[in-house]
């Protein structure tokens, strides 16, 4: 080590100041997750209209392919959400809030189905509140260093 580096400090205040320091909470994991299987159940999703709007008989095929690569498309964010918790990235967090917010109405109509989207409707909605809870935790939001307002500098 030269005489230009410092050695970091071991202090309890070093570790509150390194987001990243220290274990990552199990309630960043479970939310990342959560995240990554709503990202993968919409990738399955996706591919399945996507196969069945180019392989079956479809009312209205383009519809049929474009919601399929629209739902793979989606996919997207809440995988990257769940890939940035995992990473400690403050940044995550807001697409994985907005996942959750966009997943309550698709749960709410699916419950209102008369059919078996009842029982997806509730498993989403559970998934939905049980990550928005996890997200908006304190311990969470320290992990992923992110600040109140009013706490900046």
């Amino acid at each position: 080590m030269s005489s230009q580096q410092n050695p970091a400090p071991h202090t309890a205040e070093a570790a509150t100041a390194d987001p990243a320091a220290g274990p990552r909470p199990r309630r960043l994991t479970y939310a990342a997750v959560l995240a990554a299987l709503e990202g993968t159940a919409l990738v399955a999703g996706g591919l399945w209209v996507l196969v069945l709007g180019l392989t079956g008989d479809p009312d209205d095929r383009q519809q049929a392919v474009t919601l399929g690569i629209t739902l793979v498309v989606l996919a997207l964010l809440p995988l990257l959400a769940a890939r940035g918790l995992l990473l400690r990235r403050g940044w995550s967090r807001g697409p994985a809030l907005i996942t959750q917010l966009m997943a309550l109405p698709v749960a709410y109509n699916l419950l209102r189905a008369d059919s078996l989207a009842i029982p997806a409707g509730i498993a989403l909605g559970l998934v939905a509140v049980a990550a928005l809870v996890l997200l908006v935790n304190g311990e969470t939001t320290r992990a992923l260093g992110i600040k109140g307002p009013g706490r900046g500098e």
